[in-house]
């Protein structure tokens, strides 16, 4: 396995690098930070025209059909810029779920939608009692004639506001056992008997939301793949969003990285730079060797999903996980404490990164939940 770049994505990072500076720019974060809505048409069509929204869609159904190294590299380029919007619950949430288990008229049905720009999509995965374990998945999908009834309750549901299509994972059979019983499904999230309401949150960028289910009617067309055998399919299009996941954690501690180190040339205290005092320095080293390391897992894991078998792609997805998502908090972390006073204001970047950075800790899956499930993937 090479792990370094090929000339073809490094020209993607530079593309990405060259539009997140100039269409998606601190002053676009920050103003949509605070809009209900989070985006904007604009920009979501601009991601569209440059191919982002087409690259993981299978040719077949109007896509790229790219690996998801490709799309990794964009992924980081957004972390850095803190990127707002739904691209993330569309491309890798959403569609990933649909490819895997959706059957040929599904896809067709969604996928030359989302690869175009014109679907947009989301996730409802957890629930309000739940942890990360599919187990806890309690949410009612009852038989009712040719279809289902849906009732219960999802939360942190990211971009559901906007979501043209939500991919939900509910049981159909009683139980536990995420590996007989669990069933997927795509619906309408402005049916009747679907209602939305926002969450709060400590990251602006990302908008999170509720979302009940009260009677819900699903007919057979609305089950994607095998009743009471969603979880494998889940699983694979999971991992890949842990992935993207970890891009974003790497995009964003590298930023973060560059702002303290930048800080520490120019900040001086006692006639010299601040970087020359040991601490801060020290300091500053360790980010970088826990930036690289991030960024070795993150190629490993990426590189795993399209070409490891499936051992490997679920041990790499999950050691990726837990370690990126520690080092962008330990980095905006260090980075906010080498500012000092400056960090805490507003005015400044970096209280971004750390929110970003903090919610993507626990989404899909918090360290602590890799780690158990490395010990798992290991032990089995």
């Amino acid at each position: 396995m090479d792990i370094k770049l090929s000339e073809d994505q490094t020209e993607i990072a530079r593309q990405a690098r060259r539009f997140c500076e100039n269409e998606t720019p601190m002053d676009y974060v920050r103003t949509m930070f605070s809009e209900e809505r989070g985006f904007t048409d604009e920009i979501w069509s601009k991601m569209a025209e440059m191919g982002w929204t087409a690259m993981r869609v299978p040719e077949a159904h109007g896509g790229l059909g790219m690996e998801l190294m490709d799309m990794a590299v964009i992924l980081e380029e957004m972390g850095r810029a803190v990127v707002p919007g739904p691209f993330f619950s569309t491309v890798l949430l959403a569609a990933e779920v649909i490819m895997e288990a959706g059957s040929d008229s599904q896809k067709e049905r969604y996928l030359p939608g989302i690869a175009g720009g014109e679907t947009r999509g989301t996730l409802a995965l957890c629930e309000p009692d739940s942890g990360a374990d599919p187990e806890y998945i309690q949410m009612e999908a009852r038989p009712d004639g040719e279809g289902f009834v849906l009732n219960g309750t999802k939360i942190a549901v990211s971009d559901a506001h906007v979501a043209d299509v939500l991919v939900l994972v509910a049981r159909t059979k009683a139980g536990n056992d995420p590996e007989d019983g669990l069933t997927l499904f795509a619906v309408n999230p402005r049916a009747e008997g679907v209602s939305v309401s926002p969450l709060p949150t400590m990251d602006g960028t990302r908008k999170l939301f509720a979302v009940e289910f009260k009677g819900l009617r699903v007919g057979q067309d609305g089950m994607l793949g095998e009743r009471h055998r969603g979880w494998k399919p889940l699983r694979r299009a999971l991992q890949r969003a842990q992935v993207g996941l970890c891009a974003e954690c790497v995009g964003g501690a590298q930023k973060a990285m560059e702002i303290a180190t930048e800080y520490a040339k120019i900040r001086i205290q006692f006639d010299q730079p601040i970087g020359s005092f040991q601490s801060i320095k020290h300091r500053c080293a360790q980010m970088y060797v826990e930036v690289e390391s991030a960024r070795s897992l993150l190629y490993w894991a990426a590189w795993a999903q399209d070409h490891g078998d499936d051992k490997e792609a679920a041990l790499a997805a999950s050691v990726a996980k837990a370690y990126c998502s520690e080092v962008n908090r330990n980095v905006t972390s260090s980075a906010l404490q080498v500012l000092g006073g400056t960090g805490f204001s507003w005015e400044h970047d970096i209280h971004l990164y750390l929110k970003r950075a903090k919610g993507n800790e626990v989404a899909l899956g918090d360290p602590i939940y890799h780690r158990e499930r490395v010990m798992r993937i290991l032990e089995g």
